[in-house]
């Protein structure tokens, strides 16, 4: 099952949405496949920064919104943590956070946010925890008060 994209939404170029169960020989699908590729973690994304954005104490963090090179990079490295194609060149994720006193209280609230997002876009329970879990490992860079 993939993330149901919403009307409306652009969808990349590069998409490849033929995304399977498993891949040609009886190979397991990466996560990045199986929840539905680019066009997905986009749609996840913009979902989890619209929550973001509309939550008062993270949006503080965001004073200037949400542009579209930051939301890029997010896609990117997530793409990449779930097995897809892309990999990350942006900023360093420690050196970006550092500084902002980001509280694991406010790590699990972003957490709770994103699996709300997923499930919105009707991913699979089982794969919406395996998303977070990958999401979860970035916490040591994340963190900083």
């Amino acid at each position: 099952m993939t993330m149901t994209i919403p009307a409306g939404m652009p969808v990349p170029a590069d998409l490849d949405a033929s995304a399977e169960p498993c891949a040609p020989g009886g190979e397991t699908t990466s996560l990045y496949e199986a929840i539905g590729g680019r066009a997905a973690l986009v749609a996840a994304v913009d979902g989890l920064y619209g929550r973001l954005l509309a939550d008062p104490e993270l949006a503080r963090f965001f004073p200037g919104g949400v542009g579209e090179r930051h939301r890029r990079y997010v896609v990117t490295m997530l793409a990449g943590a779930l097995g897809g194609p892309h990999h990350y060149r942006g900023p360093d994720l420690a050196a970006s956070h550092s500084g902002l006193g980001i509280t694991d209280a406010q790590f699990d609230r972003t957490a709770a946010h994103l699996a709300a997002t997923l499930d919105e876009l009707g991913v699979p329970a089982e794969q919406a925890s395996q998303v977070v879990a990958v999401v979860a490992g970035l916490r040591p860079a994340v963190v900083s008060a």
